[in-house]
C-alpha cells in the first residue's frame, strides 16, 4: 500500500483520470490509485456464465445486473472499485450526471484469485460492508466449485457455503439462484489452481 509521503488523490482528481483512460481502469483507496490488471480465461468464463445466468434470471425482475465495467462508490470511505459481478433491485443511485458510478449495489460477487484473494476477504469486504444497500456478498472460487455468500439479517452477516456441480448458489435479495453447475460450465478448475484473475497492480 501507499505510505504518507505518496501524493494522495481527491475524489475528483480519480474520477478524472479515470474518465480520460481508454485501457486502464484502476481502484480508488484512501486518497491512492492503484492499477488493476487484466483477467485471465478461468476468470472471464466465470464471469461470462454469471452475467449469462443473471440475465434469464432477472429480465423480468425489478433487478439487473452489471459486469466488470460498472464502477462503485463506497461513499462512507470514499473508495472506488470495479466489482466482478453487480446486482441492483429498484432503480440504480448514481454519483452525477456521467451515470458510471453506482452507489446502492444489492448484490456483489467477486471471483477469487490468488493474488487478491485475501484482499477481497479483507480490507475490500469491509469497505463494502459500509454499503447500506448491499445485502449479499459472494466470492466465487476459480479452482473448485465453491461459492461462499455472506447475507446481510437485520445487523448481522451470515455466512454461508455452497459446493458441487448439484449446488445452487441462492441470491435471496434479487430474488433469484444459479446453478452452480452453469456458473463454472467450460471452465477448467484445473488452471484456475495458477495465477489468474485480476492482480492488485502497483500505484500510478
Amino acid at each position: 500500500m501507499a505510505t504518507a509521503f505518496e501524493h494522495r488523490y481527491t475524489p475528483e482528481e480519480y474520477l478524472a483520470r479515470e474518465r480520460a483512460s481508454l485501457d486502464v481502469r484502476s481502484e480508488y483507496v484512501d486518497g491512492h490509485i492503484y492499477a488493476t490488471a487484466g483477467a485471465g480465461l478461468t476468470h472471464n468464463q466465470i464471469v461470462v456464465n454469471l452475467a449469462g445466468e443473471l440475465f434469464n434470471a432477472l429480465r423480468h425482475g425489478p433487478c439487473r445486473h452489471f459486469v466488470n465495467d460498472m464502477r462503485v462508490k463506497v461513499p462512507r470511505t470514499v473508495m472506488y472499485t470495479y466489482p466482478d459481478v453487480v446486482i441492483v433491485c429498484g432503480s440504480p443511485r448514481l454519483e452525477d450526471a456521467h451515470a458510471d458510478t453506482l452507489l446502492n449495489p444489492t448484490v456483489i460477487i467477486e471471483v477469487l484469485s490468488p493474488p487478491t484473494e485475501r484482499y477481497d476477504r479483507g480490507d475490500k469486504w469491509g469497505h463494502f460492508r459500509q454499503l447500506e444497500s448491499l445485502r449479499t456478498y459472494v466470492l466465487v472460487a476459480q479452482d473448485q466449485m465453491r461459492v461462499e455468500t455472506l447475507l446481510k439479517r437485520g445487523d448481522e452477516w451470515i455466512y454461508g457455503e455452497v459446493r458441487g456441480e448439484d449446488a445452487v448458489l441462492v441470491l435471496e435479495p434479487a430474488g433469484c439462484s444459479v446453478p452452480l453447475g452453469a456458473i463454472y460450465e467450460r471452465v477448467d478448475l484445473a488452471s484456475g489452481r495458477g495465477r489468474a484473475g485480476r492482480e492488485a497492480g502497483s500505484m500510478r
